[in-house]
């Protein structure tokens, strides 16, 4: 079998981007329900490298790579949590931490587009059957981006399903995908007000990509705005979200019975992509330790391992790093446990679980930039990873569930007795 360097470069691979226009023509219908945990940790481990190598060509293309995408596609990373059956893996929850947390050591912007393509597959699997026949049946590669901005635009019920109408930022992915899900706020016709929240899931013939991912860190997500006016979303392509907050009481729950499908949507939504900020930092402090170990002194010539400031550097990036993803991991361990018994998860439970994710990735935050504090001034350089590295820490962290005053705020008010109006949780 060939590895994932011998495909990446053999003759015919795909190594020029072109229009991104949908997913590339898989040549065979792949079957990934064999895979096991531990194998799909190993196949992120080995291409590692293979996305290190390409980060900066990724970074310039502000997209996930065509290249990087074919080599997703050929080790079943982005379907790992897909039903089994459409073919896909149906890991356990916690595969959303462990699978991009290794992909992102080598691109932290491929991670977050594993991460969304991933959990999107996930949260198909909550929906009509016949949804899931429509996007599945001919092509179970197929990437579903998403924009989960509910103030950005609105719906209105109509006969069979729902108008849509709005402007949405931050899709993730969209430029690759051939589908997308798009969070609606269904307004009552006469006060105006919010009465029910949809998913709405819809091709990319029907709505605009607008080109505005201009941005600091994370530039390889491709995380352009989309657009759609007057669009009508049929009722089983249209998740009602409030039937997602827990155990299979939704469209999809007879047919996808794992607990994996009782996981709550929105009250994991930090979970599924807070692995991508701990990846990062994994990759940075793999990078930091590496030169370190061979650096000397510009000025002294002394070895700068020898430093006792870098060495308790390393040691608080270690344990932040370690913190980090333990803590994401015992959260989607708890997900997985409760939904198991068939039930909701609380909201004192649910509240608690969203500010460990945001404090994960806040850990996650701290340890590049401690690392970064004595780095020196080689990581000024555009071509040195580890400046790439934070950037694109520093760009997750600013992620609205990422907000610990948020999250933090939210789970203290509650656990003093306080109120929380999110419906949707």
């Amino acid at each position: 079998m060939d590895t994932p360097q011998e495909r990446a470069t053999a003759p015919g691979a795909d190594t020029n981007r072109g229009a991104l226009d949908g997913t590339l023509p898989q040549t065979e219908r792949r079957n990934f329900t064999d895979i096991e945990l531990d194998e799909a940790v190993a196949r992120a481990r080995e291409i590692v490298p293979i996305l290190r190598e390409r980060g900066a060509q990724t970074e310039d293309a502000r997209a996930l790579l065509r290249e990087n995408e074919q080599l997703l596609h050929e080790t079943g990373l982005f379907r790992f949590l897909q039903p089994k059956l459409f073919g896909g893996m149906e890991l356990d929850f916690v595969a959303i931490v462990d699978i991009p947390a290794e992909i992102a050591r080598g691109c932290p912007s491929t991670s977050w587009n594993v991460c969304n393509y991933a959990c999107h597959h996930w949260m198909l699997g909550f929906f009509d059957p016949e949804a899931q026949r429509e996007v599945w049946d001919d092509n179970p590669d197929a990437l579903i981006a998403s924009s989960f901005a509910m103030a950005t635009g609105n719906a209105k019920k109509t006969d069979g399903g729902f108008i849509i109408n709005g402007r949405s930022p931050f899709s993730s992915g969209v430029d690759n995908a051939d589908w997308n899900l798009i969070v609606m706020s269904v307004l009552d016709e006469e006060s105006g007000a919010p009465v029910d929240w949809r998913l709405c899931l819809v091709p990319r013939s029907d709505y605009e990509i607008i080109d505005t991912w201009q941005a600091m860190g994370m530039p390889g997500t491709g995380s352009n705005d989309i657009a759609f006016s007057d669009l009508f979303v049929p009722e089983r392509r249209a998740l009602p979200l409030l039937k997602a907050r827990g155990g299979h009481d939704h469209p999809g729950g007879e047919q996808n019975r794992a607990p994996l499908y009782g996981v709550p949507i929105v009250a994991s939504a930090g979970t599924v992509l807070a692995a991508a900020a701990v990846g990062a930092a994994e990759g940075a402090y793999e990078i930091f330790v590496e030169s370190m170990a061979k650096r000397k002194g510009t000025y002294t010539g002394a070895q700068v391992a020898d430093f006792q400031a870098v060495q308790t550097k390393v040691g608080q990036a270690r344990c932040l790093i370690d913190s980090a993803r333990m803590l994401l991991r015992d959260t989607a361990v708890g997900f997985s446990d409760v939904a198991a018994q068939g039930v909701a998860p609380d909201l004192d439970t649910k509240l608690k679980y969203r500010a460990y994710a945001a404090f994960a990735v806040n850990q996650s935050r701290e340890a590049t930039e401690a690392l970064w504090s004595c780095y020196g001034a080689q990581g000024l350089y555009t071509r040195d990873p580890l400046q790439r590295h934070l950037r694109d820490v520093l760009a997750i962290n600013q992620h609205f569930s990422y907000n610990f005053d948020i999250a933090g705020s939210a789970y203290g008010s509650h656990a003093l007795g306080g109120t929380y109006g999110n419906p949707t949780m």
